[in-house]
């Protein structure tokens, strides 16, 4: 399974993809798509648009994780990244690819098993987990494989807690 991890923002989207199979995780490619400051938000996000199809084309992922949205101290900013956010999430739509959405505290539990981890402990367990030789840069890229991280985490347990499931043959044939 190829998972685009996706932290977004309207100066800086990191973005971060994976491989995983068998419980291994094979790091692709990080990075970030930037936007200058000055520019008109309209723009700016015009260009992250233009720039997820270029990700989702280029790597064809299974599934995009993405942060939830969450305001800090600063509701403008909050509403910009909201807006950016959309239009990742169009992105996605428009091309086919499942979304999956976690806050950062469920990131954190998965990648660090402790969902109050400071950020630093994060983007180290990042690290050893893909294996890298050094700290994935910039931050938001190093979120962004965290979030591809976590999505592998949690969809590799629903699909062992369906496989533990028994299979349910309903129809007017079977008797309760």
């Amino acid at each position: 399974m190829v998972i685009l991890g996706i932290d977004p923002g309207y100066a800086t989207v990191g973005y971060g993809v994976v491989r995983y199979e068998r419980n291994q995780f094979t790091h692709i490619r990080h990075g970030a798509i930037t936007t200058p400051a000055g520019v008109p938000l309209q723009l700016r996000l015009q260009e992250i648009y233009n720039d997820m199809l270029t990700l989702l084309d280029t790597f064809r992922p299974d599934v995009v994780a993405v942060e939830e949205l969450f305001f800090n101290t600063n509701i403008t900013t909050g509403i910009q990244v909201g807006h950016a956010r959309g239009v990742i999430l169009l992105a996605c739509v428009q091309r086919g690819v499942e979304l999956a959405e976690y806050t950062p505290s469920q990131v954190k539990q998965s990648v660090v098993g402790y969902g109050k981890a400071e950020k630093h402990q994060v983007m180290e367990m990042t690290r050893m987990i893909l294996k890298l030789p050094r700290m994935p840069r910039p931050d938001d890229a190093a979120d962004a494989l965290a979030l591809a991280i976590c999505h592998a985490h949690a969809a590799g347990s629903q699909l062992a807690r369906k496989a533990r499931e028994p299979s349910v043959n309903i129809g007017k044939n079977n008797k309760a």
